[in-house]
């Protein structure tokens, strides 16, 4: 039997990012969000949620953490004429009424909820017919594990290669779930989301600290925002729809 991940709260994103940036561009390639009401699951900081601001859509942040919550809040108190509300989720039971929200945007937070088929049931729940949802998971393909991982000696944990380990292995150290493409693919038409894509998205060098470095690494090797190479990406992208009933 596989041991079940404890999963560890995440770092949110900063502000500015190149990832938030790339997923604002492959979002509104897929999910036009002018007018519609949006739901961003795990909101975070709310650093995702800013990018899509000039959007002219409403959104609901929704996060577990109240200190990410009232980062978001000071954030967009400045913002003028702002339509962002932030609310406080229990992990469990999304406060939002049934078949209210156009779309949902999930980016890397599955893997760390106490259960994901649930939270899966919650976004399906809260969604319109013919609702969309865009969602990103870690890739278990990635070279490194990218929410690291409580390793016994090595007090380095984001040891290469860790995340191509086995299920068993992985689950008894990882601090998150992480996914192969099919998996999450699998897991959300098991929930009544057609999927409609699925993508990997380029790993953004965001953690790299040498500008000159960054730069050459973004334009050489991880150029554009997806790769058809597996182990060049960070993240799986999916955009699927719920189906009208």
């Amino acid at each position: 039997m596989t041991p079940a991940i404890v999963p560890a709260r995440g770092k949110p994103a900063d502000y500015g990012q190149e990832i938030v940036k790339r997923r604002r561009r492959l979002t509104l390639a897929k999910c036009p969000l002018e007018g519609k009401i949006v739901l961003d699951f795990g909101c975070g900081n709310g650093a995702q949620t800013a990018e899509f601001m000039q959007d002219e859509c409403k959104i609901v942040a929704l996060d577990v953490d109240e200190g990410d919550l009232r980062e978001l809040s000071r954030h967009f108190r400045s913002q003028k004429g702002s339509s962002v509300l932030p609310v406080r989720y229990d992990g469990l039971s999304v406060p939002v009424a049934d078949a209210s929200v156009d779309v949902v945007l999930c980016y890397e937070v599955i893997e760390h909820v106490p259960d994901e088929r649930l939270a899966l049931r919650e976004i399906r729940r809260v969604l319109k017919p013919g609702g969309e949802v865009v969602l990103s998971v870690p890739n278990k393909a990635w070279v490194f594990e990218t929410h690291g991982a409580r390793l016994p000696v090595l007090p380095w944990n984001r040891v290469p290669f860790f995340s191509w380990l086995p299920k068993p292995i992985h689950a008894k150290y990882a601090k998150a779930r992480i996914y192969r493409r099919s998996e999450i693919v699998k897991m959300l038409m098991n929930e009544a989301l057609h999927v409609r894509s699925a993508e990997y998205i380029t790993a953004p060098m965001d953690m790299v600290q040498i500008p000159w470095l960054k730069n050459v690494l973004r334009s050489a090797i991880f150029a554009g925002d997806v790769t058809q190479v597996p182990f060049l990406s960070t993240s799986i992208l999916v955009h699927c729809v719920k189906g009208k009933e």
